[in-house]
């Protein structure tokens, strides 16, 4: 299976990650969204990463349903079954993207707006969305179980890409998850390769 990736990009990581736990091998394609170009255009018309071709040619996005189906198509290897794990788990991914979607907001409005247009309120309330998520994420992930699963990945990927992207901004404010993170890294260095990078 081929992967059209960013090696910045949270979700990305998070798919990577994933797929190496279920035991499949991606031919990972380096891919610019800014470009449109047809590699990835004609793979999926939305024109965002991460997408995967499977080997009949067809293509699934976005990460969370790549995740889905990496976790079928090993016989569920990455997301719990019993009810309450998979609340957790999925819980635990949707607070993660979440709050990354928010900061990812605020980068855009840097990014892609003229000065004079930016709005700061609204930029302030994407920080809050973010540290209202970074703090319950703090409390999520000292239940997360000793096997790792699909919520450590989002939550790696996630802070990762936020320490990418703004370092500092979370680590004071919610030491337990910087501690989390450095954990992560420490003990799983074949995943930590995979956490979001410039």
């Amino acid at each position: 299976m081929k992967l059209l990736y960013s090696r910045p990009s949270p979700y990305s990581s998070k798919v990577r990650m994933s797929a190496h736990l279920c035991g499949f091998e991606l031919d990972c394609v380096p891919t610019d969204t800014a470009a449109e170009g047809a590699d990835l255009v004609d793979v999926n018309p939305v024109g965002k990463i991460p997408a995967l071709i499977l080997d009949d040619g067809s293509a699934l996005y976005d990460s969370r349903v790549i995740c889905e189906y990496l976790d079928r198509a090993s016989g569920n290897l990455l997301i719990p079954q019993t009810l309450e794990a998979w609340t957790r788990t999925k819980r635990v991914e949707a607070l993660a993207d979440g709050m990354t979607e928010a900061v990812m907001a605020t980068l855009y409005e840097v990014r892609y707006r003229p000065e004079e247009k930016r709005h700061q309120p609204w930029v302030d309330k994407q920080w809050r969305r973010a540290h209202r998520a970074l703090d319950a994420l703090e409390h999520e992930v000292a239940a997360l179980p000793a096997a790792l699963n699909l919520a450590h990945f989002a939550v790696a990927s996630d802070l990762g890409w936020v320490q990418l992207r703004f370092p500092g901004s979370f680590e004071t404010r919610n030491p337990g998850l910087a501690a989390w993170l450095e954990r992560f890294a420490s003990e799983h260095p074949d995943y930590a390769e995979m956490i979001p990078q410039a």
